[in-house]
């Protein structure tokens, strides 16, 4: 087990994961293009327990393409998106892959809501494809 490290852009808001992630998806959904401001997002799915952070982050409840709300953390300083606790994943938060301080072996397993991917994507191999969020 690597214990991993991150933080905001700025520095004021820093974290700890304890454990290795769940898994790693790249989101393609229109939420999660505008608030990452790129074509899309790739999150950590890691267990809330195992999660720490330092720092007090702000957030936006937003009701994505799933219908249900999720609370979009963000630095309120510089601005950095940091993670997302999804009401329809209980216990999980997803932490932005890019606010890493180290990213070696950090591999995407999936892509949801692909039927939102930009024309010019492409999937790195072996990854699976989901259309909808569901990853079943």
């Amino acid at each position: 087990m690597k214990v991993r490290e991150g933080s905001c852009l700025c520095g004021t808001v820093r974290y700890t994961l304890k454990d290795e992630p769940q898994a790693t998806v790249i989101c393609h959904c229109t939420h999660c293009q505008k608030a990452s401001g790129s074509a899309f997002s790739v999150n950590l799915l890691v267990r809330e327990a195992d999660y720490e952070q330092t720092g007090e982050t702000k957030f936006l409840v937003d009701i994505g393409d799933s219908g249900t709300p999720s609370y979009r953390h963000f630095c309120g300083h510089c601005g950095s998106p940091v993670m997302t606790k999804a009401s329809n994943l209980p216990g999980i938060v997803l932490v932005k892959a890019g606010t890493l301080n180290d990213k070696a072996g950090m591999r995407p397993q999936a892509e949801i809501y692909t039927d939102c991917s930009v024309a010019w994507h492409v999937s790195p191999e072996g990854t699976s494809r989901f259309r909808q969020a569901r990853m079943a």
